[in-house]
């Protein structure tokens, strides 16, 4: 939904649903939309973040009369797509994914194209109103990248994706967007690290000059277009894990000058004391197809695990000492308290407030996926009423946000 000028476009991931062929996502799309729709924007045209995956971009891109039917659905249902989650490859739903999400990743070739296509998509889909952004992978899983060499690597990919997304707007009037998304255990994983990564290298000397001779234009037109259509999503549940100050954190990407292209509501499980008690609780938590990407704080030192259960067994070894542990397990942004443990949605509520200040994306989205893996005693009604519940306590939250900013709060 379109939430104004200053606010921008508010939608839910339909990564949620099954969608790792084009045949599943247009069902999908067309059973869950309409329905969420009716609920939370029934008079407005209603805005859709569309999960891509690689087999359905090319179904799309081969096939003119399926983009022409989706354009002519979503036109006829009063919807419009803005954004893409391109990140998993491939199938994402329904059997073990873990650090497969990640391929294949940006040393590829695979990667490459698929990106291409996808802002090719999206470019033909999308209304002239606005220019759509691509969601994709932090590059690499961070045990991958071992050398300076690796790092040039990916950003010549990256760089050639750019350098495709500024010809295809030379060429047909449509601007599409880029977006990292920074995420525990990869290449790009703090705020930090991705500042500091565009800084040495997108925006360095080398990488202007290795876009300009990508894209035949002079240095100092790339240095511009390379902020046009490369920029990051910002993960608050990501970020929450890292325990960072999430305000602190879109300030210095702001203060960078690191274009925010989607900034994504979502809440991560929060245990503030870990116990026996607690952890017994968390074991629910463990039976995943996804990474649950741990975070323990400690004696003011973080200690960082690849999986809740790596935690745990870690934990059983030597229980001594107060800790606490963020981890990354999307849980329902509506929720605060689960009881044995919390949600980091204070993380969220703190990044409205900046939002609220000095607007930093005009591309927002609630990204919990998790609805199918979470514990039985969290499901409490079906996925229209969970992503109905979620979007109507984000402009909720929103509004107060404004509020407090307007009381000098």
């Amino acid at each position: 939904m379109f939430l104004g000028d200053r606010f921008g476009h508010l939608a839910y991931s339909t990564l949620v649903h099954p969608g790792d062929t084009w045949a599943e996502m247009r069902e999908s799309l067309e059973t869950y939309a309409p329905a969420v729709k009716a609920r939370v924007s029934p008079d407005a045209a209603y805005g859709v973040s569309l999960r891509i995956s690689a087999s359905s971009a090319e179904t799309l891109a081969g096939d003119p009369a399926e983009r022409a039917r989706l354009k002519a659905w979503l036109d006829e249902h009063d919807m419009y797509v803005y954004t893409v989650n391109a990140f998993p490859y491939g199938p994402f739903k329904g059997r073990v994914v873990m650090e497969n999400v990640y391929e294949p990743d940006w040393a590829t070739e695979d990667r490459v194209a698929y990106t291409c296509q996808v802002a090719d998509i999206l470019a033909q889909i999308t209304p002239e109103s606005v220019s759509p952004s691509i969601q994709t992978a932090p590059l690499a899983f961070r045990p991958k990248v071992t050398t300076p060499e690796d790092v040039d690597g990916l950003t010549e990919n990256l760089l050639r994706v750019v350098a495709h997304l500024i010809e295809l707007e030379r060429r047909t009037g449509r601007r599409v967007k880029l977006a990292l998304e920074p995420e525990p255990y990869c290449f790009l994983e703090t705020t930090e690290e991705t500042v500091r990564y565009f800084q040495e290298h997108v925006y360095s000397a080398a990488g202007t000059a290795r876009l300009a001779r990508l894209t035949g234009l002079p240095a100092s037109e790339v240095m511009g277009l390379v902020r046009r259509h490369l920029g990051v999503v910002f993960d608050i549940c990501h970020q929450s894990v890292e325990f960072e100050d999430i305000a602190a954190s879109l300030r210095l990407l702001y203060a960078a000058g690191i274009p925010l292209f989607k900034f994504q509501a979502a809440a991560a499980l929060w245990v503030p004391d870990v116990t026996a008690q607690t952890v017994a609780a968390l074991e629910s938590f463990t039976d995943t197809i996804y990474l649950s990407q741990t975070t323990e704080l400690k004696d003011g030192e973080l200690t960082r695990f690849l999986n809740l259960s790596d935690a745990i067994a870690a934990w059983k070894v030597d229980s001594s000492g107060t800790r606490e542990w963020r981890t990354h397990f999307h849980v329902p942004v509506f929720l605060d308290d689960l009881g044995e443990f919390r949600t980091t949605r204070s993380g969220i509520e703190a990044a409205l407030r900046v939002h609220a200040e000095t607007p930093l994306s005009d591309h927002l989205e609630i990204e919990t996926y998790t609805w199918d893996v979470l514990p039985a005693h969290l499901k409490t009604g079906d996925i229209v009423d969970y992503v109905s519940r979620e979007l109507e306590w984000f402009q909720s939250a929103l509004a107060a946000a404004v509020a407090d900013v307007g009381d000098g709060v």
